[in-house]
């Protein structure tokens, strides 16, 4: 460009147009780092989508900085953690195996008393020639393999004696067992069967349906479906026992899972399972509403106690609305708010990520310790933990982060729910989390998986009656089989005011050393008592 030209003056009309440029400019810039940041967001929640569905579910890390950075945030508080060792031991030549001592062969099959052992006689060629005569026995050598017989169904034919008296010419004849299921051809091993196959394992009837027909038994589905709907009507009472059982415990977990049941204009409608789990006993209660009105159903004003949950807001203002209920909340699930911006912030999130992790750690030092034990325990160690936690948090509302950026939300998660976060450091009968119930809860997706919903809102309840009582008998050690077996026949001879009884908690103590078994034990050796 000439330099007479640069020279020139320029006038009030080209200088407005250069503002004007220049706001515009600004104006671009803005705009930009706005679609900049919309951009992050949804690549953020793209990656959220990508992890659910194809991502490692687990939460284990293993960090080995986690030390040197927990001694960088507490100073000197910090306990100390042993340096793990690694032994290693070499095994060499042909040595005969060390086994477990609960192997009960020597090829390492393990098996209880419950398993049938059909025992095969091997003959010797050499025992059946010419020259066996020549060979005798010395020893017998015992060899095991575990073998499986196709899914097997038995009928069962009794033969009832007709007694007429000579003198009196009276007839008679003994009395059958009752049936579980009035004018009903399912002996109570098969209703058990339905309900263990359908709920425990996840098959539904109508595979079990094929699989009988394999079998050679010719049955509608629609039976099935009979059986298991009258029998799971029979155990409701048991279920409500056992949750007003629960209602007087000292802390409860609750939460709740999605679940399709019912239809609404042609589709199938969106309801809950609001699960409710004690020490040893869990019932998942169902409810077409995810509203706080649910948790006041449940809890009644009759719980007084500690309710520990997530951070779901219908907690809080139930909790809030009452002086009988104090609010615990899961520092699982404020770690799975960091965990959401580790990947803007990997340094940042591995500090946080390290103290919570020394959470857990002091958790499961002190694991064996019940009590004022713990609770002294919690206040010296944990306590100056979780002050950490809070002072770092506070820390990070200074920096430069915009209050939308996944750490500053994990951040105000944390601080508005530091109340009920330190609950557990007071009393040591509340856990750090909800991880113990989360682990009951897969029963309802891993059974959504195979049935994916319940066509009728009724069929919710009753998943949630017979989910209560199965998780329950694993919790307590308890067969499902045999504990259905026996309660399902036990339940309508029981008095009605003793029911609490028949909960698995109360029937491992009563019954389980003696149950009541079905028509199929009473077939010894293909024979008859």
């Amino acid at each position: 460009m000439p330099k007479d030209v640069l020279q020139q003056p320029i006038s009030v009309e080209q200088a407005l147009s250069y503002e004007d440029l220049l706001a515009t400019n600004e104006t671009l810039a803005d705009s930009l780092q706005s679609k900049d940041h919309d951009i992050k967001k949804l690549k953020a929640r793209r990656a959220w989508f990508e992890k659910q569905v194809f991502g490692s579910k687990s939460e284990r890390r293993v960090d080995s900085s986690h030390q040197m950075l927990l001694e960088g945030l507490l100073g000197e508080q910090a306990p100390s953690v042993p340096e793990e060792k690694a032994t290693i031991t070499y095994q060499r030549g042909k040595a005969k195996k060390q086994r477990a001592e609960d192997c009960v062969t020597d090829e390492g099959l393990r098996f209880n008393n419950d398993v049938p052992v059909e025992v095969i006689e091997v003959s010797a060629p050499e025992l059946n020639g010419p020259e066996a005569d020549q060979y005798e026995i010395i020893g017998t050598k015992m060899q095991h393999r575990l073998a499986q017989r196709p899914a097997s169904y038995v009928v069962l034919a009794y033969h009832i004696p007709v007694v007429k008296q000579r003198d009196t010419a009276a007839i008679s004849q003994p009395i059958l067992p009752a049936q579980v299921l009035d004018r009903s051809l399912a002996d109570v091993s098969v209703l058990a069967g339905l309900l263990v196959d359908k709920f425990q394992y996840h098959l539904p009837l109508y595979r079990q349906h094929q699989r009988m027909e394999k079998a050679g038994i010719t049955l509608s589905r629609a039976s099935l479906t009979n059986w298991t709907k009258r029998s799971i009507d029979l155990l409701k009472p048991i279920v409500d026992a056992q949750l007003q059982h629960m209602l007087q415990s000292k802390v409860l977990a609750m939460d709740e899972t999605a679940i399709k049941a019912g239809r609404a204009k042609g589709k199938m409608k969106a309801a809950w399972f609001w699960p409710l789990m004690s020490e040893d006993e869990i019932v998942f209660t169902y409810s077409p509403s995810r509203g706080k009105q649910q948790v006041e159903k449940l809890l009644n004003d009759v719980f007084e106690g500690t309710l520990l949950s997530d951070g779901y807001a219908a907690y809080a203002r139930y909790v809030a609305a009452t002086e009988l209920v104090t609010h615990a909340q899961c520092w699982s699930h404020t770690r799975r708010q960091f965990l959401a911006a580790e990947e803007d912030e990997p340094e940042r999130v591995a500090e946080i990520l390290a103290l919570i992790r020394e959470l857990y750690w002091l958790e499961e030092k002190h694991q064996k310790l019940e009590g004022e034990k713990l609770r002294a325990k919690r206040l010296e160690e944990s306590q100056p933990v979780v002050n950490a936690i809070y002072a770092w948090c506070q820390e990070q509302l200074a920096t430069d982060l915009l209050p939308d950026h996944p750490l500053i939300k994990a951040v105000n998660y944390t601080l508005t729910r530091e109340t009920a976060l330190r609950v557990f450091l007071e009393n040591p009968d509340v856990p750090l989390d909800t991880n113990h119930l989360e682990r009951q809860i897969r029963a309802i997706p891993m059974g959504k998986k195979n049935w994916m919903f319940a066509w009728t809102e009724l069929g919710a309840e009753h998943i949630g009656i017979i989910q209560s009582l199965i998780c329950t008998c694993k919790l307590q050690g308890v067969n499902p089989y045999v504990y259905l077996v026996d309660v399902l026949q036990r339940i309508n001879l029981h008095p009605a005011k003793q029911v609490e009884d028949l909960t698995p908690r109360a029937w491992k103590e009563k019954f389980a050393t003696n149950p009541m078994g079905s028509g199929l034990d009473r077939v010894v050796n293909n024979g008859r008592e």
